[in-house]
This record gives structure tokens, sequence and C-alpha cells, in this order.
């Protein structure tokens, strides 16, 4: 039974996409940013991350699950001096087995976002 998470923002309509998609005891969560216009700590990579991953686990509380469930990270970053403290803050959040990960320096459609995260979660209480 595929069932759709949204987040309720007007752009995955517009866009044709849902935050996540859940497909039996697998969870797909679409590329999700940490950006937020107007904080504080909005040039800070390593705190979009946080917030990110914040939102991520939201999603998969929603799917019934949590973070130990993803088995696979894409982690895209906008600029290369990100790498290093990103890395080492996701280094800090998961633990054995780590998901695999797949990092990419890309541009963002909004300058400000700094990195964006999209999972592959399978439910471990389903399997």
């Amino acid at each position: 039974m595929r069932q759709a998470i949204t987040s309720g923002s007007p752009f995955e309509k517009i866009a044709g996409y849902s935050r996540a998609i859940v497909d039996g005891d697998w969870v797909f969560i679409s590329g999700t940013a940490g950006y937020v216009e107007g904080e504080v700590d909005a040039d800070d990579a390593v705190a979009q991350t946080v917030r990110a991953l914040r939102i991520i686990e939201d999603t998969l509380a929603q799917a019934g699950g949590t973070l130990k469930d993803i088995v696979a990270l894409r982690v895209y970053v906008a600029r290369r001096e990100d790498i290093l403290p990103i890395a080492k803050h996701l280094g800090t959040v998961f633990d054995d087995p780590r998901p695999t990960n797949t990092t990419v320096i890309c541009g963002f459609v909004n300058d400000e976002i700094k990195v964006e995260i999209e999972v592959t979660a399978r439910l471990q209480s389903a399997g």
C-alpha cells in the first residue's frame, strides 16, 4: 500500500511531489533543506543540516520509523568547504550499521540553502 506524507507546502503541488512516500516497509523522503529565511544561523551549513535531519526525523515518525531506519543518504552541498563539517555532524548522528552516503556539490534554487538531504529508509518494525 502506497501512502504520501505531505508537509503542506504549496510547492509540493506546484512541483508535483510529496515530502515522502511510504511503500510497504520502504520510506522515500524528498530532498529536505534546513534553511529558514530570517534565522540567525541561516548561513551555517551544520545548523541547516541539524534542522533538515529534524524534519526528516519528524517525517519518519509519521511513517512509523526513526532515523535508525535510514539505509541511504544523499547529501547535496552548495559549498565544498562545508562537506567536512556536515560529514562530521552526520558521523555523530548515525550508529552502526551506518547508512550509505553519496555527497554531491551542487547549486540550489535559493542561494541561502547550504545543504539538502534525501533519504531512503526501511521500517525495521515492518521487516
